[in-house]
């Protein structure tokens, strides 16, 4: 007998519906995009699809395992892992303080809701200042400028791309990422649409990627410049008349006046683009009639990153397209959105740099530091240093800066656990791992994703019965025992009783608010409606409850294909969460970074620098252990162009070295003329081929790292994000001797 599932994808930002057809053990038998679903309506990609060879991966930790006298790692039992927890954390903690323990969390954190619920329950237990992220090697400049403009770091408009007909799209790959910040299934397909219906899209990128192949124009622009390309599409904005403020806006003229240095003539050299393109583009831009401008990741990356982020919503409003069908607009999640609850319109906005780190003096951003300062901070003595660290679900050791230095730094740790499905190249110096179980076996809403959907849906997954007998607690029980432990209770917390405690927090929190469906409510009422539901699934019921449409977990439940709420709305002003009401266009943090960006106009250009890639097969570091993602030719190349290749002396299919100021790798070269000239590319996430790894898949397709290439002693001072693109480097033939 075998049984189907009907699922949210929880693998990407794309939240694909899948139909998944179960052995009564629990395996996957077939695994196939879900016709039905309201929102990918059968959609799938690679990643999806592979769903099944990913759940029975060999290599995946079943077990709690802890680290033996000999340095192996040996399977414990839980009480075993717990009462190691609390007999080596309660050291650190007693003798070097709450910050003596460092929290690592890794990208898939925000694709699964009891991390999302219950991470920061044992963060505020843990009560350490060291909490570090994905996000400052992802999106943090894009949160960054989002809150300073609109008041929370989730208030990222996303292009309306199923009305639009005019798209700008910068440092963004989203037929390969599928959507970043932009949760929008089958992408290709939408924007296909968009052309076909008369639309342009426009990619601005130093390579032609699959996204640009698709592209009515692209601009190879210079890594590093986007922002002084947005600037002087913003000049011409002004300067022809062209610039229109909404009601909600304030700070335009300061933006005309910070504008004026950047004319398409100034920034042209720089940015490698024609002067007269840029004035063209601005002037299609406003022409449009319903236009949008999305920027990913390449402008997130580098060393304007905030400034680039801002400048794409600066544009969006100056045109007019901010919150207009078609634009740039707002959706409105059903659940645990900042900009959905309570009364809407004004908030308390935002404050950075209530603390900073030890070493550098680095300023925290929405509670955490940059992740490029956690080797120094774990390395450098004194009071204060990270003895401890807590990895979730993350690899820092590919894909943060400078990972050599890290792995270097870990075995120095007095303590080192891991909440992890592999030993990686990461959780291979852990003292501890402690398992999650299956995506199929936990139940899944995308509460983080779903403030960037391209249209208003909810979603809910439950746990599949014939998959949920795995003998592994549930994230949110082992969140719960971990607060418990470093709260000073003890290795045999009452999980239930503690759970009881964060249900009501949250019910105290909802019914405490001057408006929305709970407000005034009785916590006991709201505690009761939710009866006898517990974990995740309480919580969750709790916030579609209180969230503005009302919809109940059981609503979800009823529907598992999903509920279509609708195409985005406008929601100004009562989106915004800022002191003032309005959109604030010119924050005076950023207005005081653009004197450092206007320095960058006259500064020579490196002769070679490097920038990443991303494959749609690929996801960060953790997925190249299943074989139908990374069969096929190797993707771990260094894409040079031809004109490089031949200045340099590099041969297609050979192995070039390329070192920088902080490493060196070796790597197959791959000639195109797909990327501009005096541009490099190695793709993110790969270098499997370290000792102690344990997974034999991705070690048979090593790559490198290309981290090791870059340094951690620079990143975007607003928002501490580090700069992984743009960064020089030398590239020669292996057989070629390294220049002293």
């Amino acid at each position: 007998m075998s049984a189907t599932s009907f699922r949210t994808c929880p693998l990407c930002e794309a939240t694909c519906g899948l139909e998944v057809t179960l052995t009564d053990d629990g395996a996957v038998e077939r695994g196939r995009g879900d016709a039905h679903d309201v929102f990918s309506h059968g959609f799938l990609c690679p990643k999806g699809a592979s769903l099944g060879a990913l759940e029975a991966d060999p290599d995946r930790v079943r077990t709690p395992l802890r680290r033996q006298a000999d340095g192996s790692l040996k399977a414990v039992s839980w009480d075993d892992a717990f009462a190691e927890v609390d007999a080596r954390l309660g050291p650190v903690l007693a003798e070097g303080g709450r910050d003596a323990v460092g929290v690592y969390l890794g990208n898939p954190t925000a694709h699964n809701l009891a991390n999302l619920l219950y991470g920061r329950v044992f963060l505020r237990a843990l009560g350490s200042k060291n909490v570090f992220s994905a996000s400052t090697v992802d999106q943090m400049p894009k949160q960054v400028s989002a809150a300073l403009m609109f008041g929370t770091g989730f208030s990222i408009p996303v292009p309306d791309v199923d009305r639009c007909s005019f798209l700008l799209m910068l440092g963004a790959n989203p037929l390969a990422s599928n959507g970043s910040l932009w949760t929008a299934p089958d992408l290709r397909g939408r924007l296909r649409a968009m052309r076909r219906r008369g639309g342009r899209l426009v990619v601005v990128d130093p390579r032609r990627s699959r996204t640009a192949q698709e592209a009515d124009e692209h601009h190879a622009v210079r890594p590093g410049t986007d922002a002084l390309l947005l600037f002087a599409l913003v000049h011409v904005l002004f300067r022809d008349g062209l610039a229109v403020t909404g009601e909600w806006v304030e700070g335009a003229d300061d933006v005309r006046a910070l504008a004026e240095p950047f004319s398409p003539a100034a920034v042209a050299p720089a940015c490698g683009i024609e002067a007269a393109a840029i004035e063209r583009l601005a002037q299609d831009l406003a022409a449009a009639p319903a236009a949008a401008v999305y920027g990913r990741i390449g402008t997130c990356t580098q060393e304007f990153g905030t400034l680039a982020s801002w400048l794409v919503d600066v544009l969006n409003a100056l045109t007019g397209n901010l919150d207009r069908p078609g634009g740039a607009m707002w959706p409105r999640p059903a659940a645990g959105s900042a900009n959905t609850s309570g009364a809407g319109g004004r908030g308390r906005g935002v404050a950075f740099g209530r603390w900073s780190s030890r070493v550098r003096g680095a300023p925290e951003t929405f509670g955490e530091l940059p992740v490029a300062c956690l080797a120094e901070e774990m390395e450098t003595p004194g009071a204060g240093r990270i003895r401890a660290l807590v990895t979730v679900a993350g690899n820092p050791v590919l894909s943060t800066p400078d990972g050599a230095r890290l792995a270097r730094a870990l075995p120095g740790l007095d303590f080192m656990l891991s909440l992890d499905i592999y030993v990686n190249e990461t959780t291979r110096h852990a003292d501890l791992i402690l398992p999650a179980p299956s995506t199929l076996a936990r139940p899944h809403y995308d509460l983080a994703l779903y403030n960037f959907a391209v249209r208003n849906v909810a979603n809910y997954t439950p746990a599949a019965p014939a998959a949920a007998d795995e003998g592994l607690p549930q994230e949110w029980e082992t969140l719960l025992r971990l607060a418990g432990v470093v709260a000073g209770q003890g290795p045999a917390v009452d999980v239930e009783a503690f759970d009881d405690l964060v249900a009501a927090e949250l019910a105290r929190r909802e019914t405490g608010r001057e408006a929305g469906p709970l407000a005034g409510m009785a916590v006991e009422d709201a505690l009761a409606a939710v009866a006898p539901r517990r974990g995740p699934e309480r919580l969750l019921d709790l916030l579609l409850r209180a969230g503005p449409y009302e919809l109940t977990l059981a609503d979800l439940e009823a529907a598992p294909h999903g509920i279509d709420l609708g195409p985005l709305e406008q929601r100004l002003p009562e989106v915004l969460r800022t002191p003032s009401g309005r959109i604030e266009l010119a924050p005076p943090p950023i207005a005081a970074d653009v004197e450092r960006l206007q320095g960058a106009l006259e500064r020579p250009a490196a002769e070679l620098v490097l920038i990443g890639r991303r494959h749609l097969r690929s996801n960060n570091s953790w997925m190249h252990n299943v074989h139908g993602l990374v069969r096929g030719p190797a993707r771990c190349t260094l894409h040079v162009h031809p004109d490089d290749a031949g200045r340099l002396g590099l041969t297609d299919g050979e192995p070039a070295r390329v070192w920088s100021d902080v490493g060196a790798v070796e790597v197959p070269v791959e000639v195109t003329d797909a990327i501009r000239p005096g541009v490099v590319s190695i793709p993110h996430g790969w270098g499997h081929d370290v000792a102690g790894v344990q997974m034999d898949v991705a070690r048979e397709h090593a790559g490198v790292n290309c981290n090791l290439l870059i340094g951690g002693h620079a990143v975007d001072p607003l928002s501490g994000n580090a700069i992984l693109n743009g960064v020089p480097v030398q590239v020669a033939p292996v057989a070629a001797p390294v220049p002293a």
